[in-house]
């Protein structure tokens, strides 16, 4: 398995994989989300490659204060092979070099597979709400409009 840095080539590859692991939603398009990676030099996205196919993916970047990690995904039929852990350890060592003191990741309160992992590797649930604003109003109005807000979320 190599780790290479993203080219348009990959892009149809990596969409594919991203919906295979579910990460896609209807109002994120994945063509918008892999170009303003691209374009911004403050961020990479990172892939496993083995035998010229994408089989696992990541993408990082750096705003000054903290790292962030989003799409870590690998192939379903590769999970357990250490895919995952790798390009973990790239995007740390990534967010390293620009000098990040600290990463963050979001994950789904549901996804308890991903909540285990990050555990697997030393990442620490933190004391935090994730809040959200849209600055660019989706097609089709925000997906969250209707959740319920919690002022005080469980701990």
């Amino acid at each position: 398995m190599e780790i290479v840095e993203y080219r348009d080539i990959h892009q149809t590859r990596l969409i594919e994989l991203w919906r295979a692991c579910d990460l896609t939603r209807p109002w994120n398009p994945p063509e918008a989300d892999i170009e303003r990676a691209i374009a911004n030099p403050s961020s990479t996205i990172l892939l496993a490659v083995e035998d010229e196919q994408v089989t696992g993916s990541v993408v990082c970047g750096y705003d000054g204060h903290r790292g962030w990690v989003y799409y870590l995904a690998t192939d379903p039929a590769r999970r357990g092979s250490g895919t995952g852990r790798r390009l973990m350890r790239e995007a740390e060592n990534w967010l390293r070099d620009k000098g990040c003191p600290k990463i963050e990741l979001m994950v789904r309160d549901t996804n308890e597979a991903a909540l285990g992992f990050y555990d697997s590797l030393g990442y620490e649930h933190q004391p935090v709400v994730v809040r959200a604003k849209w600055l660019i109003e989706p097609e089709g109005g925000s997906p969250t409009a209707t959740v319920p807000r919690r002022r005080n979320p469980p701990t």
